[in-house]
This record gives C-alpha cells, structure tokens and sequence, in this order.
C-alpha cells in the first residue's frame, strides 16, 4: 500500500505545492492523477519515488516512512518503482534491446535473465520486431512503447507514468493506455498523471483530482471532471 499521511510540500518557503493531502493506495491499482498545471500531481509522484521529500507530513511505501529509509533502502524503493515520462529519456546510441537491458544491468541482473527477459517484455508493448533498431529510427508511440518496456522489465511493484501521452497522437496514446491497462492486469500498481480527458475516461478506474495542492475529487471510478 502507498499512503500520503497529511502531506505538505513547499518550495524554498513558498505557497505550498501540495498541501495537507491525505490518501492511500491499495496494491493493484489503477490510479488516474488529474489537474491542471501547477496542481501538484509531479509534486506527489516525485515524494512517492523519494526525488524530494515533504515539509509535512510522511509518505509510507508498504509499511515503511520514505523518509527514515537509508540511502541503500532507497534504491531498493526505486527498483521496486518503475517510471515513464513524456518525453522518453531512451538513450541514442544503443538499441531497443540495449536500451531495455541497461536497465537490467544498473539492477544487478544476470545475463541469462536479460537475454530472457527483454524479448519477453518487446513482446508484451508489441514491439519484438523492432529490438534491433535505434530510437530515431523509431516512431514516437513505439519510442514510448520501448520506455515502458524498460520501465517494467524489472517487474516493479508500482509504474509512475507522467503525462505518458503527451507528446504523442490519439492513435498512438490510445496503445499506450491499452499497454499500461495490460500491465496493471499482470498485478502492477499504475499511477498516471495526464491532461488528457479521454485516456482518463478510457481508463474508467479511479480518478484523484487536485486543485493548488489539494485533493479536491477521489472518485472510484470516475471521470476527468475539472
């Protein structure tokens, strides 16, 4: 479970980014983040992955405060943390296979694992066919398919995707819902922020709406409502 206990967050002592949020959240979940720019929703996601840390409150990850971890604990937390992001971050000069297994490597993985796993997870975003090519040679959709890939090959138990489908046409957003709603039916937590109405709406899962720091809506199975 994830639980935010009365979380504030202030930059350099000003307004609050988020402030006095309270909520949880159960493993298995799909978990849409809504609200407008300079809500706070990359403000949350960065205090769950321990980027940076509340002025208030504390943020338990199972049942363990984020903040009391050590510095070793942490990149155990972050491994267990996937994350995508709009703008891919994928690395040039090597491969989609190379890209995906890099991941592997900075986790400690045994060769035997990546030459098993990679293949399998192309597989899974569709995209088996195109291991050997570089990003540029890549359309964006496939691009943000490859960062998912990556993002889940270490089986995380949770996947951060922030505005994941912002850069990206209606055909292609509308695979990578369809792939994220696939790995969140293989157990994984998945927590989406977006400005878009129609991949929350397509979603159909629970919907957190935030409002200058605060949580305004908490709907189980609600819509993009701002």
């Amino acid at each position: 479970m994830i639980y935010f206990d009365r979380v504030t967050k202030k930059y350099n002592g000003g307004l609050p980014a988020v402030e006095d949020v309270t909520l949880s959240i159960d493993p298995g979940e799909f978990v849409s983040i809504v609200g407008h720019s300079g809500a706070g929703k990359t403000t949350l996601l960065k205090m769950l992955f321990a980027e940076i840390f509340p002025t208030e409150g504390s943020v338990f990850f199972g049942s363990r405060e984020i903040g009391d971890l050590s510095e070793k604990e942490l990149l155990g937390l972050r491994r267990n943390i996937g994350t995508i992001f709009q703008d891919f971050r994928l690395l040039p000069t090597k491969t989609v296979y190379e890209n995906i297994a890099f991941a592997m490597e900075v986790a400690g993985k045994p060769d035997e694992d990546i030459q098993a796993d990679v293949p399998h997870v192309l597989d899974l975003v569709g995209l088996s066919e195109k291991m050997w090519n570089f990003p540029k040679e890549l359309s964006g959709g496939e691009q943000q398919r490859v960062a998912i890939a990556r993002a889940i090959v270490n089986q995380p138990d949770v996947l951060i995707a922030d505005e994941p489908t912002g850069n990206l046409d209606p055909v292609n957003t509308h695979d990578v819902v369809e792939i994220l709603k696939k790995v969140n039916s293989l157990g994984t937590t998945v927590l989406l922020t977006t400005h878009n109405k129609l991949v929350v709406d397509s979603v159909g899962r629970r919907v957190i709406t935030l409002e200058q720091g605060r949580v305004i809506r908490d709907d189980k199975e609600g819509k993009y409502i701002l």
